[in-house]
């Protein structure tokens, strides 16, 4: 379904080092099948990398590079483009230092993506308390590589085999979600749903609306917002050319969508689409970031500080998000935001 074209050069950014990502990373990283569609170089610190080979137990080497020109990929070998952190970093909780080191890598990762050194971005999760605890006002790694890639309309895709949703709202209260629903969203996030099965190779899909309320506001009844904003966004996208109906009740459509129905649900806030994603996909759903200038992907779960450096964590979801990441094509349509 996806034309994968040449191999990718994709940059893995290591996340929270007192999180699963340095964990994870390796792990996937250790998976000969990885250099068959990608060219990865992880960047982050390269002493907290061994650490995790260490514990991981694998036969891995880390070897450091201080550009992508001198990248020399081969077996059992993870490159790293080297930041080094102000150790001592905190092992399952966070910390101010971790969270300067996090967006450092990212910062890394959009200067080498704008020089055209790399061609997707991998992110291993952060924690937002240690972004707040730098000093840092971003809610989250979305909201972050917007601000600097300048990207003003984008969205939370999350992808799975037999689900797929993109979000109207991401890190925000859920008392503060009705009043952010709007035509406007409804319609930027429609757009960007199409958008994003585009990039994976889906040919017109049938895309869903969510309603907010419950019973999709049984006319009015239970809330106004699918009458106000969805609906009428609905019929907007519809004259775009955009395969799209809703909205639908929020209790039957991710039935319909798992069933087939539909390629993709358009939800009007975090939860409502990411309770039964995660459900279906915790360890192999993918986190891809619509609308922004470089593709980007990353795994659908957390820094899992619980089970951090105890060697515990599963990469199956880092190893998805790098094989998708290497994998998406960004494509100019008519539509583009």
């Amino acid at each position: 379904m996806i034309s994968s074209g040449s191999v990718k050069r994709v940059a893995v950014t290591m996340g929270e080092p007192g999180g699963i990502g340095p964990e994870v990373i390796v792990k996937a990283l250790s998976y000969a099948e990885v250099r068959d569609y990608c060219r990865p170089v992880v960047i982050g610190d390269a002493g907290v990398l061994n650490q995790a080979v260490k514990l991981s137990g694998l036969p891995l080497e880390i070897r450091s590079i201080s550009s992508i020109s001198n990248s020399k990929p081969a077996p059992g070998i993870i490159e790293v483009f080297n930041i080094k952190s102000s150790p001592p970093f905190k092992r399952g909780i966070p910390s101010g230092k971790a969270g300067k080191a996090l967006v450092d890598y990212i910062k890394k990762a959009v200067e080498l993506a704008k020089r055209n050194e790399i061609d997707a971005i991998v992110t291993a999760p952060i924690s937002k308390e240690s972004l707040k605890l730098a000093g840092y006002s971003w809610p989250g790694h979305t909201e972050l590589l917007a601000e600097l890639t300048n990207t003003k309309d984008f969205a939370m895709m999350f992808t799975s085999e037999r689900l797929k949703i993109i979000l109207c709202t991401i890190h925000m209260a859920l008392k503060d979600v009705p009043g952010k629903i709007n035509e406007k969203l409804v319609l930027e996030t429609i757009r960007l749903a199409r958008m994003g099965t585009d990039m994976l190779g889906i040919e017109n899909p049938r895309i869903a609306a969510a309603g907010l309320n419950p019973h999709a506001g049984e006319s009015g009844i239970m809330g106004k917002e699918e009458l106000s904003a969805i609906a009428p966004a609905v019929e907007k996208a519809k004259k775009e050319g955009i395969n799209v109906s809703g909205p639908f009740p929020p209790d039957v459509v991710f039935h319909k969508a798992y069933n087939g129905e539909f390629d993709i649900i358009v939800c009007m806030y975090h939860d409502q689409g990411l309770i039964p994603f995660k459900m279906l996909a915790f360890d192999t759903g993918v986190n891809v970031t619509v609308g922004l200038p470089v593709i980007r992907t990353s795994p659908d779960h957390g820094t899992a500080f619980d089970i951090a450096w105890k060697n515990m964590a599963n990469p199956s979801s880092m190893l998805e998000a790098i094989k998708l990441a290497s994998q998406l094509e960004l494509r100019v349509k008519s539509y583009e935001l």
